[in-house]
Protein backbone atom coordinates (compact mmCIF):
# COMPACT_ATOMS: atom_id res chain seq x y z
CA UNK A 1 0.00 0.00 0.00
CA UNK A 2 1.08 3.70 -1.10
CA UNK A 3 1.09 6.35 1.07
CA UNK A 4 -2.06 8.45 0.57
CA UNK A 5 -0.77 11.72 -0.15
CA UNK A 6 1.50 10.25 -2.97
CA UNK A 7 -1.71 9.16 -4.91
CA UNK A 8 -3.24 12.31 -5.27
CA UNK A 9 -1.32 14.89 -7.70
CA UNK A 10 -3.27 17.11 -8.51
CA UNK A 11 -7.15 18.57 -9.47
CA UNK A 12 -7.72 18.54 -13.15
CA UNK A 13 -9.98 21.65 -13.61
CA UNK A 14 -10.86 22.31 -17.36
CA UNK A 15 -14.20 23.15 -19.15
CA UNK A 16 -15.23 19.52 -19.02
CA UNK A 17 -14.22 18.79 -15.59
CA UNK A 18 -16.48 21.56 -14.36
CA UNK A 19 -19.08 20.19 -16.21
CA UNK A 20 -18.79 16.71 -15.12
CA UNK A 21 -18.45 17.93 -11.64
CA UNK A 22 -22.10 20.08 -12.09
CA UNK A 23 -24.00 17.21 -14.22
CA UNK A 24 -23.23 14.20 -12.66
CA UNK A 25 -21.51 15.25 -8.95
CA UNK A 26 -18.06 13.99 -10.14
CA UNK A 27 -14.36 15.05 -9.96
CA UNK A 28 -11.34 14.44 -12.27
CA UNK A 29 -8.07 14.29 -11.03
CA UNK A 30 -4.24 13.70 -11.77
CA UNK A 31 -2.85 10.37 -9.66
CA UNK A 32 0.04 8.58 -9.70
CA UNK A 33 0.26 6.17 -12.69
CA UNK A 34 1.03 2.97 -10.39
CA UNK A 35 -2.45 4.02 -7.89
CA UNK A 36 -5.20 1.21 -8.44
CA UNK A 37 -8.99 2.10 -7.97
CA UNK A 38 -9.03 0.61 -4.30
CA UNK A 39 -6.02 3.30 -3.59
CA UNK A 40 -7.63 6.07 -5.40
CA UNK A 41 -10.99 5.46 -3.84
CA UNK A 42 -9.41 5.12 -0.23
CA UNK A 43 -7.19 8.02 -0.96
CA UNK A 44 -9.86 10.68 -1.80
CA UNK A 45 -12.47 9.03 0.93
CA UNK A 46 -9.60 9.87 3.87
CA UNK A 47 -8.18 12.97 2.29
CA UNK A 48 -11.24 14.76 1.20
CA UNK A 49 -13.39 12.83 4.12
CA UNK A 50 -15.81 12.22 0.80
CA UNK A 51 -17.80 8.68 0.35
CA UNK A 52 -16.96 7.65 -2.92
CA UNK A 53 -19.84 5.59 -5.32
CA UNK A 54 -17.67 5.11 -8.34
CA UNK A 55 -13.71 5.46 -9.97
CA UNK A 56 -12.61 5.27 -13.58
CA UNK A 57 -9.58 5.85 -14.82
CA UNK A 58 -7.54 6.00 -17.83
CA UNK A 59 -3.97 7.05 -18.89
CA UNK A 60 -3.04 9.66 -21.22
CA UNK A 61 0.37 8.65 -23.36
CA UNK A 62 2.78 11.62 -23.90
CA UNK A 63 2.88 13.36 -27.11
CA UNK A 64 6.13 13.25 -28.86
CA UNK A 65 8.13 16.47 -28.91
CA UNK A 66 11.02 18.15 -30.50
CA UNK A 67 13.32 20.06 -29.48
CA UNK A 68 15.74 22.52 -31.53
CA UNK A 69 16.93 20.27 -34.56
CA UNK A 70 16.96 16.60 -33.79
CA UNK A 71 16.30 16.24 -30.31
CA UNK A 72 12.96 14.34 -29.96
CA UNK A 73 11.38 13.76 -26.46
CA UNK A 74 7.89 13.01 -25.04
CA UNK A 75 5.95 14.75 -21.88
CA UNK A 76 4.90 12.49 -19.53
CA UNK A 77 2.35 9.98 -19.66
CA UNK A 78 -0.78 11.13 -17.03
CA UNK A 79 -3.08 8.82 -15.20
CA UNK A 80 -6.77 10.69 -14.96
CA UNK A 81 -9.02 9.47 -12.09
CA UNK A 82 -12.77 10.24 -12.59
CA UNK A 83 -14.14 10.04 -9.17
CA UNK A 84 -17.90 10.30 -8.87
CA UNK A 85 -18.77 11.03 -5.01
CA UNK A 86 -21.85 9.24 -3.52
CA UNK A 87 -25.45 10.32 -3.31
CA UNK A 88 -26.16 14.06 -0.95
CA UNK A 89 -22.10 14.26 -0.87
CA UNK A 90 -21.14 18.30 -2.64
CA UNK A 91 -16.73 18.96 -3.21
CA UNK A 92 -16.88 22.66 -3.88
CA UNK A 93 -13.95 23.22 -6.14
CA UNK A 94 -14.60 26.62 -7.24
Amino acid sequence: MKDLFHVIKNVRMSEKATYLNELNNEIVLDVDTNANKLEIKQAVETLLGKKVADVRTLITRGKAKRRRRADEGRTNHVKKAIVRLAEGEKLDLV
